[in-house]
């Protein structure tokens, strides 16, 4: 029999949050639904994720995005498992479990979000909680029951670092995997992972195995460091401008590209970029984004 490596199959997808901000609702408040998914279906992306402007309900859900003919690629889930154990945290995600089921979605991003700071004005981007060397046992222990029903579930797990959590840093993140078994999956996001010190390309070539989702943003590092530097909090660094799409910013996605290429990566990517939509167009980036990612993917034998 001929043993031909399986397709590739990567499906493009974006995040609701260019155009309106679920963690600063007067960024794009008053954007109705229905005009972020003509975008989106306009576009030609095939899947978004789960925003707040959308019904959490399957019934009223289901028939807003097929209206598109866009699927549901998953959603953010905030956990709480430094203060519960995983059987607590199983009953907690029943909903959002259950809906992405109905909704047929294959990816449940988890973020640990009990002492995250990234929600705060009033906390600067240095302000990230640590966990102590051995509090990672336990959290990572809980983290792997909790993937591990997940995906029993048929759904992949995919934990989300994030700046101002305590999965944030190269150090985080290590003790993260250290600490976890194969079924905690990663949400590899370049930008999160860019400034927060942690090197994607090292991240995909080191753990393959982990990165089971794909969020693609680029960075401004000038508007960053001065964020920092001036004691601004996450939020306010988004403001500022640090983020934007693939294509507008100080990351490689060649590089990134063929790295996911090596690793045989199938799944969705996602473009995401948090900005002020009256500053940034989230049509006109979104489609820059798009554009960015197709071309290096195409270069890069990714399909």
């Amino acid at each position: 029999a001929d043993e031909k490596r399986p397709v590739m199959s990567i499906r493009f997808g974006v995040s609701p949050i260019a155009w309106a901000n679920d963690d600063m609702p007067e960024l794009g408040g008053d954007t109705p639904p229905e005009s972020i998914l003509k975008d989106i279906q306009e576009l030609g992306f095939e899947g978004v994720e789960l925003g707040g402007k959308f019904p959490r309900d399957a019934a009223a859900l289901k028939p807003l995005l097929a209206g598109y003919g866009i699927d549901l690629i998953g959603g953010w889930y905030s956990g709480s498992l430094l203060v519960q154990d995983a059987d607590a945290e199983i009953a907690a995600l029943q909903p959002h479990l259950e809906l992405l089921k109905a909704m047929g979605s294959g990816v449940f991003v988890f973020a640990e979000t009990s002492n995250a700071v990234h929600g705060e004005r009033g906390v600067p981007l240095t302000g990230t909680p640590r966990l102590s060397g051995a509090d990672w046992v336990p959290f990572g222990a809980r983290m792997t029951a909790v993937a591990d029903y997940i995906q029993v579930q048929g759904l992949k797990f995919a934990y989300h670092h994030h700046l101002g959590t305590v999965v944030e840093n190269a150090a985080d993140l290590r003790a993260f995997i250290d600490n976890t078994g194969p079924s905690v999956g990663l949400t590899l996001d370049t930008g999160h992972a860019a400034l927060g010190g942690v090197d994607s390309l090292e991240v995909i070539r080191n753990h393959p195995g982990r990165v089971v989702h794909v969020h693609c943003k680029d960075v401004r590092w000038e508007t960053f460091a001065k964020a920092k530097q001036g004691g601004s909090s996450f939020l306010d660094g988004v403001l500022s401008g640090m983020f934007t799409v693939p294509g507008d910013g100080g990351l490689d996605y060649t590089e990134i590209m063929r790295a996911l290429k090596a690793i045989d990566y199938s799944g969705w990517i996602v473009i995401e970029a948090e900005q002020d939509p009256k500053l940034a167009d989230p049509r006109t980036y979104a489609a820059l984004g798009l554009k960015t990612l197709r071309d290096e993917a195409a270069r890069a034998g990714l399909r």
